[in-house]
């Protein structure tokens, strides 16, 4: 048995979060088209840009929100939100590119609802999986690297016994646990800081899961975890 635990010293700095968690089981990410994927993309990128209508793109409500979230936790210099990295690309015209079914599916929404939105594979998990506050010593490689960059103490990071599985809550994964076309089982999760957004979260969540289920088969549950709700069986 596998756990998702919100952990008491993440909320005692975010009290209003939300966690949207889908887990999905029997999938087939396996790549056979690439080009719907790639239409979805382009697709959700025009539709990211009305979230971005202040012609300031850090002025904009759903960069703001993040940034000041990024400010209440020790964070690695230059470190921003999924979400605003994925607009920026948008914003720029810079397109995002395929990677596999699964992550191209949670791309879409995350640029649609301007939302941040992850995956990664729990059969690659060592025990349960844990959203808290870094000790400062967890093993983290990302993809392009070689070498363990430990999270700070007292970074918010996604964690398991092994190490840490994304640093600086949703700014950069780890390559031992990311999804990939032989995933099967997966934990995917969209991030919500803001309480007046919690129709969004909500629409997306859904909207994911079935685009999961219709495109890649298989079974999916949705919980969403607030302080109220801060653990759930994920396996």
């Amino acid at each position: 048995m596998k756990k998702f635990i919100v952990e008491n010293d993440f909320w005692d700095i975010f009290p209003e979060a939300r966690i949207g968690v889908i887990v999905c089981k029997g999938i087939d990410n396996n790549i056979k088209e690439k080009t719907q994927y790639l239409d979805m993309l382009n697709s959700a990128e025009k539709a990211a840009l009305r979230h971005l209508s202040d012609e300031n793109f850090s002025d904009n409500k759903v960069i703001k929100v993040w940034r000041e979230a990024f400010q209440e936790f020790k964070t690695k210099k230059g470190a921003r939100s999924s979400i605003e990295a994925l607009l920026k690309r948008a914003h720029n015209g810079k397109g995002i590119g395929a990677i596999n079914p699964l992550v191209d599916l949670y791309n879409s929404i995350s640029l649609r609802y301007a939302l941040p939105c992850g995956g990664e594979d729990i059969d690659r998990f060592s025990g349960d999986i844990r959203l808290t506050k870094a000790v400062g010593d967890e093993d983290f490689v990302t993809l392009g690297s070689e070498k363990s960059e430990p999270p700070y103490e007292g970074e918010v990071v996604y964690k398991d016994d092994e190490g840490a599985i994304c640093r600086c809550w949703n700014w950069r994964e780890s390559v031992r646990t990311m999804l990939r076309e032989e995933t099967n089982n997966a934990f995917l999760c969209i991030e919500s800081v803001d309480p007046t957004r919690a129709e969004d979260l909500d629409a997306a969540l859904r909207e994911l899961a079935e685009l999961a289920e219709k495109n890649l088969g298989g079974d999916y549950k949705i919980v969403i975890m607030d302080k109220d709700n801060r653990e759930i069986e994920i396996l």
